[in-house]
């Protein structure tokens, strides 16, 4: 039985695409299939930019242009969790490395004594206790970031854009790298993304700390690229990208979250096994920005939403929704 179950595993998680994506029916999705309808229907009611669902390596169905580049918002933030279970394997970061012993502080009123005892791991927690203001937050985080000192260091999950931008520099000192340039070299280049290179990468700050947000800005098909990577664990064309064991601890659920049925990794969001099946996960981005992994069903779906287009964009949960009725399809 466990040999039976390891070749199938292993004749669907091979099926990475070459220079393009390989669709189910001849020429693209076929327009009669549940999962394209279900797609179209949604794309017609909430108007998406862009959907691509993937399922045992081909395209099932699409929506809109998944060519265009969007700003994916937080989902850059799954990227950068990828980028350091490469370095951590090199040895250029260490898990338990504090703020203080990295040299990390910002400006004034600069980090405490006790907020510099976090570690690199409670950044990628989101536990860091560090509520210093942080470049490109939400008016929402704004208005519920607690008080300085409220928490200590792995107490408290809170999603803290400070986190998120302190680890952009600690990558890039430790690895001596640019991020948007290391993301091209260890990950889009080895998995024949068709979009993106570095320059679509961007740095946005402000005066209200020494940090900065990377901003992608990225194609639905390259974002399917990236989900397929970590649905095979990491593994592409038989070639590990990113370290195994990095996967299943980086998408592991270390905290509640303030969302029903979700928790968090580092910089991943979980879903309940209840609903979902194990291990599913996704990465999300503030308006519908969305890479959705569901391992059981051996399928990926993304969505992307230009905001510029559409103010109010899509709510998670509403994508969510659409994933969840794809997978009571017949496969």
């Amino acid at each position: 039985m466990l040999l039976a179950t390891l070749l199938v595993w292993s004749a669907w998680a091979s099926a990475e695409p070459g220079s393009e994506w390989k669709f189910l029916g001849s020429n693209g999705p076929a327009q009669t299939s549940p999962v394209q309808g279900a797609v179209q229907s949604y794309a017609r009611k909430y108007k998406p930019t862009a959907i691509m669902v993937v399922q045992d390596g081909l395209v099932v169905a699409t929506s809109g242009d998944v060519s265009r580049k969007v700003n994916i918002r937080s989902v850059r933030k799954s990227f950068l969790s990828a980028l350091y279970g490469v370095a951590i394997e090199r040895g250029q970061i260490k898990l338990e490395s504090t703020l203080g012993q990295l040299g990390i502080d910002d400006t004034a009123p600069s980090l405490t004594a006790d907020e510099k005892l976090a570690t690199v791991r409670q950044l990628l927690m989101t536990r860091s206790g560090v509520y210093h203001p942080a470049a490109y937050e939400t008016s929402d985080q704004k208005s519920r970031r607690p008080l300085r000192g409220s928490h200590s260091p792995g107490t408290f999950w809170y999603y803290n854009n400070w986190d998120f931008n302190a680890l952009g520099a600690i990558y890039e000192r430790a690895t001596d790298s640019n991020l948007f340039d290391s993301f091209e070299k260890l990950i889009a280049r080895p998995l024949g993304m068709q979009d993106y290179t570095a320059r679509d990468g961007t740095f946005i700050g402000d005066g209200s700390s020494l940090y900065r947000a990377y901003v992608f800005s990225m194609s639905a098909r390259d974002l399917a690229r990236f989900g397929l990577l970590f649905l095979n664990k990491g593994r592409w064309n038989d070639v590990a990208v990113i370290p195994l064991q990095w996967t299943a601890e980086s998408t592991k659920a270390y905290s509640e979250t303030d969302r029903n049925d979700r928790g968090c990794g580092y910089l991943w969001w979980t879903l309940g096994a209840g609903a979902w099946g194990s291990d599913a996960i996704f990465a999300s981005g503030y308006g519908g920005q969305l890479i959705v992994i569901v391992p059981e069903k051996h399928l990926v779906a993304v969505q992307l939403v230009e905001l510029d287009q559409s103010q109010k964009g899509i709510h998670t949960t509403t994508f969510l929704d659409l994933v969840r009725q794809i997978l009571t399809f017949p496969d």
